[in-house]
């Protein structure tokens, strides 16, 4: 399909302009005041263009749990998601569909989905993400989250010798398993990426890290994982590695310019020159790492060392919503109270390139993605200057950034072909979408996580804070 967009403004140098942009098949063909129509005539008028953001780290399925579990660290929330996470491959169907949806209406056009998998139903958790992701058209980058240790390895032992129970899936088997993910869903031309995504290293062996390099290496695969996100996992990189997780990443090879890192909250100056050297990439997190009281990510101190930095909502139960504009108000203010130089505060328009070509380039995507650029594809998204929430007339990328924007989102293309007009979703039925959501649910505000019960007492010894006391 082919269209031209009338009069809208784009950014430039310090400014706007008023131009037309061609869209042929699924590329911008061309961007210029008062061109000739191709194909249909969708109105500028008011509007601004923008390239799709990057919702560069998720876990759709977490939505079942959101605004469910109390506020407790990392170490904890994360036992009570696995206590309870969905079993139900239909669950993570909707749930990818609700997160694509929130991701669109609020800017995004590509999700990476660090998917949390059924165990003994790993490939049917796969399929039906894709299936969601393909039916309403965002553009997926699906990373199977796996490990090859038990939960409590996350922990660091302190003074205490521990057992820790044994996986439930060997290192080979998890290994067969993401082979045969690639080689089922890897279909990058239909808009659905597999990556190479160990939860991080707390869970994961260097066996699991160096199949997983070597999977990526023979199908030319983006690497993910989370990175040192909490205190604890900054301890227990010490006692199992006896260097910091970011050198020993880069001794096994991990780190490359294909390679995103969730959260890297706890990295000293050492850690952010390696980063900036292998070119990898950090997905900020701002509000699951409030949230769970992760602490306040270096990210003035990566972009002065030249490291990429993209946005990410991270999952539904640890944000706990996917808007990325607020994501990325969240992500860019933050910083300002870490560094008193105002010169390194993030702008408006720094906040755009990082959501939009900061996430292409997290995904080795630059050439297709990630900006307003003649043959790139056509990722984009149009925004409604007349919505209230964007009135009135100042700047406009300041009112989106640094705004509380509401149903701002006029319309959006992936690849050509739009997903959003006038403000509605084109793809999918939304409103069964919402009936499904609510029947398959239930109010809950009173249960109790029996791993929680069991590690809760380590966690505090370890980490220095005293007696256990219940958490309500």
């Amino acid at each position: 399909m082919s269209f031209t967009i009338k009069n809208v403004l784009v950014p430039v140098d310090g400014d706007y302009d008023t131009v037309d942009v061609q869209i042929e098949s699924d590329r911008i063909a061309k961007i210029a005041p008062d061109l000739d129509v191709v194909g249909i005539v969708v109105d500028g008028n008011n509007k601004l263009l923008l390239p799709g953001f990057v919702n560069a780290h998720t876990h759709s399925s977490e939505m079942w749990q959101r605004g469910l579990i109390p506020p407790v660290p990392l170490e904890l929330w994360i036992a009570e998601l696995y206590d309870f996470a969905p079993l139900d491959p239909e669950q993570v169907y909707l749930s990818a569909l609700g997160t694509a949806v929130e991701t669109m209406l609020s800017g995004g056009t590509s999700v990476v989905d660090h998917l949390v998998l059924i165990p003994g139903k790993e490939i049917d958790t796969i399929a039906a993400a894709v299936k969601a992701y393909q039916e309403i058209g965002i553009r997926a980058f699906i990373g199977p989250l796996i490990q090859d240790e038990a939960l409590a390895s996350g922990i660091p032992n302190g003074e205490l010798q521990r057992e820790d129970t044994p996986y439930f899936r060997s290192t080979e088997a998890t290994l067969e398993l993401m082979q045969e993910a690639v080689r089922q869903f890897h279909r990058p031309e239909a808009g659905v990426h597999i990556l190479v995504a160990p939860t991080g290293i707390q869970l994961c062996s260097d066996a699991l890290f160096a199949g997983c390099i070597e999977l990526s290496d023979r199908h030319n695969l983006c690497r993910h994982a989370h990175l040192l996100e909490t205190k604890a996992q900054k301890q227990l990189a010490q006692q199992k590695y006896g260097c910091s997780a970011v050198e020993h990443l880069k001794r096994i090879g991990y780190l490359s310019d294909r390679t995103s890192l969730a959260h890297c909250v706890w990295l000293s100056d050492a850690d952010i020159a390696i980063l900036a050297a292998t070119q990898s990439t950090v997905v900020h997190n701002p509000l699951s790492n409030l949230r769970l009281g992760s602490g306040i990510a270096p990210i003035l101190k990566y972009r002065q060392a030249g490291v990429n930095v993209s946005f990410g909502c991270d999952g539904s139960a640890s944000n706990d919503s996917q808007d990325l504009l607020e994501a990325i108000k969240i992500g860019s203010m933050l910083h300002n109270i870490t560094d008193f130089d105002y010169r390194h505060w993030i702008t408006p328009r720094q906040a755009v390139e990082m959501a939009a070509f900061g996430g292409a380039k997290g995904l080795n995507m630059t050439e297709e993605l990630g900006s307003l650029t003649e043959g790139k594809k056509a990722d984009l998204v149009l925004y409604d200057l007349t919505s209230l929430s964007l009135l009135p007339r100042t700047d406009p990328i300041g009112l989106l950034i640094l705004g509380r924007p509401t149903q701002a989102v006029n319309s959006v293309w992936v690849n050509g072909k739009q997903m959003v007009a006038d403000g509605e979703v084109a793809t999918i039925n939304v409103d069964e979408l919402r009936q499904n959501l609510f029947e398959r649910s239930r109010w809950d505000f009173n249960r109790q996580s029996k791993t929680v019960g069991e590690i809760e007492a380590h966690y505090r010894e370890v980490m220095g804070l005293g007696l256990a006391k219940e958490y309500s």
